[in-house]
């Protein structure tokens, strides 16, 4: 039987797991199993545990689950998703791989397999790469590596947990895509942000859309630069130049150091000023 294959931070993390054939899996009753006290998925859709659970009554479980041994019982390491399907699909035994590790490794486990769900939404990657990051003293580039993701993704995603309260929840709840909410991760005040985010949801923006709002209020909240006048002989000098020259001119500077712009609007000014120029070489 042709050999199964788990996800890469899964291989990394359990690198005799990665392949696996028939004789390493254990049936196990499900009644000796227990959930991971510190499983990182806080919630289990209950239409997509009764999608899986017909699933199973259909196929089976094709990939195991693994465990752990606690005395004379069993803790889920990864799986925990199918081990709730396969209660309510009402089997008896369920399809195991048996590793024995501490309780820091379980865990590193458990947060990098939920961490790879693609069903898993933004801000539950985000609290669970921090909780990751936190408790092994990860860099951003560290779980990067472990994920098979670009750093720059680690990073938009941990900008996530900054947003408003309010904001969260509607990424949770799968109203708000990441790329919505990286666009209002870079909007400082929180009250805007949710401004934003129902504007996003009443009148369909798309990403390109947000992001061209955002940065127009970004601009309209830049300072306006108030240069310092020049002196009095300067601004004469100025003056002078864009007479005698018939081009626009932007002198700065003081009478030690400074900078003189030149600016033409058509080519027959630029011909004027070329001439002129050239006369005077």
């Amino acid at each position: 039987m042709q050999k199964k294959r788990l996800g890469r931070g899964l291989d990394a993390l359990l690198p005799n797991i990665g392949n696996f054939d028939e004789n390493s899996i254990k049936q196990i009753a499900i009644e000796d199993i227990d959930p991971n006290k510190n499983q990182p998925r806080q919630t289990f859709s209950e239409e997509s545990l009764n999608q899986l659970a017909d699933s199973i009554k259909n196929s089976g479980i094709i990939s195991p689950i693994i465990v752990m041994e606690s005395g004379n019982r069993y803790t889920i390491v990864a799986g925990e998703r199918r081990y709730r399907a396969a209660r309510i699909a009402n089997l008896d035994t369920i399809p195991c791989i048996i590793r024995n590790m501490s309780d820091s490794e379980m865990l590193e486990v458990a947060l990098i397999e939920n961490i790879q769900r693609e069903d898993l939404n933004p801000l539950e990657q985000a609290e669970a790469i921090e909780k990751i990051m936190k408790r092994f003293e990860y860099t951003q580039e560290d779980i990067a590596k472990k994920l098979g993701k670009n750093r720059s993704t680690i990073a938009n995603l941990l900008r996530l947990l900054n947003l408003n309260n309010d904001v969260k929840k509607l990424i949770k709840s799968n109203e708000l895509s990441f790329g919505h909410a990286r666009v209002l991760a870079g909007v400082d005040d929180e009250a805007l942000q949710l401004s934003l985010a129902k504007d996003v949801i009443n009148k369909g923006l798309s990403v390109r859309q947000l992001e061209e709002i955002a940065s127009n209020l970004k601009n309209k909240e830049k300072p306006v630069k108030t240069l310092k006048p020049i002196d009095a002989n300067l601004a004469a000098f100025e003056l002078n130049i864009k007479r005698v020259l018939g081009v626009k001119t932007k002198l700065t500077g003081n009478l030690n150091k400074g900078r003189i712009v030149l600016s033409y609007n058509s080519k027959e000014e630029l011909d004027n000023l070329y001439y002129l120029i050239n006369k005077l070489s």
